[in-house]
């Protein structure tokens, strides 16, 4: 990996650069290209990428995928490449995570509280760059401004069936793991 100038419009030359690239493998790759960052962390500088597809991402779709992108990437200033998916709970950005979650359960969490609260749940009815709409359970539609919210999240519910049985897990179950 090459090394720039390490200037603020390099970074975001690179980040636009990057964004450009990755966009054009997903595309290529039949991938959905979520988001790329570039952040200092304790383990040096991490370029993350997140990726995702109908039915979700394996494995094996990150490593193919970072095995394409990772060449084409020697002009940008990074120590660590990581790929994945966002996951299930990931924040709603877009009009497509809209459209992902429309009449599902959300969390919205504002900066500043709003009749008493900063964190409301409904189901999610609109989403654009000015507003978000939740329907409350049991009430009328809440609107707020998409400057007012800090975050909004699909919240996940998991069945009873969902989780093992009373004493189907136990602790000798993860003490043959290795932890790195």
């Amino acid at each position: 990996m090459a090394k720039t100038n390490g200037k603020g419009t390099a970074r975001a030359n690179s980040i636009h650069m990057v964004e450009n690239m990755a966009e054009k493998i997903a595309s290529q790759m039949g991938l959905e290209l979520v988001e790329v960052l570039l952040q200092k962390e304790s383990r040096g500088k991490v370029l993350s990428v997140f990726i995702d597809k109908d039915g979700g991402i394996s494995l094996d779709d990150c490593e193919q995928y970072h095995r394409t992108l990772q060449p084409l990437l020697e002009a940008v200033d990074y120590d660590i490449m990581e790929v994945s998916s966002p996951g299930v709970d990931r924040p709603i950005k877009t009009r497509r995570d809209f459209e992902k979650n429309r009449d599902n359960l959300v969390e919205v969490r504002l900066f500043a509280a709003q009749d008493g609260s900063k964190l409301y749940r409904g189901l999610l009815k609109d989403f654009d760059d000015e507003k978000v709409v939740i329907q409350p359970e049991g009430g009328e539609d809440k609107t707020f401004l998409r400057k007012a919210v800090a975050i909004v999240k699909p919240v996940i519910q998991f069945e009873d069936e969902d989780l093992p049985a009373e004493g189907e897990l136990t602790e000798d179950d993860f003490s043959e793991m290795e932890l790195e």
